[in-house]
This record gives C-alpha cells, structure tokens and sequence, in this order.
C-alpha cells in the first residue's frame, strides 16, 4: 500500500518538482512527488508530498533524509495524516466546539463580530414570548456589576 510521506520546512521561493525528485534519487522509487504552491504567486508553501510503495521503504526515507539540507534549509520528513472527510458534520462540529473557548471581552479584539445582523434581530441580547429580556451569557456578570454600581450611586 502507497505511504505518504510530509516533507516540511522547504524554502519559500519557487521549486520544481524534479529538483526534489534529484534529492531523493538514491533513495529508493518514489511513486509520486507534489509541492505545495501559493496559488497567486507560484511560490512553495513550505511544504509537499512524496509518495513511497511501502511502510518499510518509507520509515528508510524518513530515517535517511529527515534533517539533511535542501537549499539551505533542514527538511522535515514524516508521515503524512490521512485527510479528514467531513462526512459525520455532528461530530466534526462536537470537536469544534469543545475545542474553542469563549474570548474574555477586554480580551478580544475584534470589534462588531463576524455575522451581520438581520433587520429584526436586536443587539446584546435576546427575547423571549414573555417580554423578558436575557443578555448575552459572555457579559452577563459584568452587566450585574453595572446594575450594582448604578443602584450605589443612585442611593
């Protein structure tokens, strides 16, 4: 079975996929070379994909290659993660949100967020059937100590 292999820490100008293919020659059959360009300027990204035979030939590439120099820079070599399908969205979405924290407000700073509004929808907070209004969770305790000190300085 076919072993992907992550080879990282290229140089960021342009390079061709033989100039690597030279590298690793001596190395055994590489079944296929990729560099990961920059669309706009055709520059690398500072990584690609070399694609081995075995499991056996590829903990040899990596073993042999993993730190020698390529155009000045050290290269990294390891095995590359299977890309993830998002065929399971519930789960991807699970991962997500246990994943990210709620920014603290003096902590962001971002201004306006990242969703437009819709005409009816108001800001800070929302209603429900009953007229109450809820603020929003993130600034709930500081709006308590709003209210706390406008109640003091009005007495």
């Amino acid at each position: 079975m076919p072993i992907r292999l992550y080879v990282g820490n290229l140089p960021k100008e342009p390079i061709e996929r033989q100039a690597l293919q030279e590298m690793f020659a001596d190395g055994g059959e590489i079944m296929s070379t990729k560099v990961i360009k920059d669309r706009k300027t055709g520059k690398c990204r500072g990584f690609a994909f070399v694609t081995v035979a075995t499991d056996e030939m590829a903990d040899a590439f990596i073993e042999k290659y993993n730190g020698q120099s390529f155009m000045d820079n050290p290269i990294k070599i390891e095995k590359a993660l299977p890309r993830s399908k998002n065929t399971n969205k519930e789960e991807t979405q699970g991962e997500k949100t246990a994943s990210t924290s709620t920014p603290s407000p003096k902590s962001s700073g971002k201004k306006g967020g990242g969703k437009k509004r819709s005409r009816g929808q108001s800001s800070g907070g929302s209603s429900s059937g009953d007229g109450s209004f809820q603020p929003d969770p993130r600034w709930a305790d500081e709006l308590a100590k709003l209210k706390e000190m406008l109640a003091a300085s009005s007495n």
